[in-house]
């Protein structure tokens, strides 16, 4: 079964295979952490930077150099395997930040973050945040928050892709997209996303969607969502 339903400006929230479960309460904002001193000097350290749907903030392999903290829009963060495999390791939305883990610059960076929807980001060049934190001990301290929320959203992923199958990976992803606020159970990713999420194939989702329908479990919508009817039987899957 083909899915044509194209990728849009959907996403209004942040979205991860699988959250940390102590921080339900969103990502710890770095700039509301700070002093009113130090929070104006990193905004004057900061350029605000644009980006169109598509467009690229830093490609895999490329240099460090900063980070970018998003003030809007919807930023997708994903891996490429040697042998041409996408993994999507998360759609961050105001609050967050991309760049990690190196954020004061140096080294290349593991994985590509790409604006799905218009962006407005901060970038903050990594020398002289370094340079910052060393004299306001307020920044260090929430930089080292913002790395610790990052840190567990990865690991949670990384503990999800080695320890479950893929059917119970997309199980859980389908729980969660359904149980976002005001979603009211509908999840609105294409195959190829869920896809992407999970590790696996459009053509492996999309066969696995068909037998979730068959059961009851889901039911397709005609702009092609799906409505989560049985999300017992789907956090029951093992």
């Amino acid at each position: 079964m083909k899915n044509s339903r194209r990728t849009s400006p959907w996403l209004q929230q942040t979205v991860l295979l699988s959250s940390p479960p102590d921080r339900t309460d969103g990502p710890p904002n770095l700039l509301q952490q700070l002093e009113p001193a130090t929070r104006a000097s990193v905004l004057a350290l900061g350029q605000t930077r644009h980006y169109q749907p598509g467009e690229q903030l830093f490609r895999q392999g490329d240099l460090h150099d900063g980070i970018h903290l998003i003030e809007a829009g919807m930023i997708k963060s994903f891996y490429v395997s040697e042998d041409g495999r996408e993994l999507t390791l998360g759609y961050w939305s105001e609050g967050h930040y991309v760049g990690a883990p190196q954020v004061f610059g140096g080294g290349r960076h593991a994985w590509t973050s790409v604006a799905m929807a218009k962006a407005r980001c901060l970038w903050l060049p990594g020398p002289q945040l370094r340079a910052l934190s060393e004299r306001h001990g307020d920044l260090a301290l929430a930089l080292v928050d913002v790395l610790v929320h990052k840190t567990q959203c990865y690991c949670a992923l990384l503990q999800l892709l080695a320890t479950h199958s893929m059917r119970v990976r997309l199980a859980r992803l389908l729980v969660m997209l359904a149980s976002r606020a005001g979603h009211a159970g509908v999840i609105d990713l294409s195959h190829a996303e869920l896809a992407g999420m999970i590790g696996s194939t459009r053509q492996w989702v999309s066969i696995s969607l068909s037998r979730l329908e068959d059961a009851r479990i889901l039911q397709r919508l005609p702009n092609g969502t799906y409505l989560v009817q049985d999300e017992a039987a789907l956090r029951a899957v093992r």
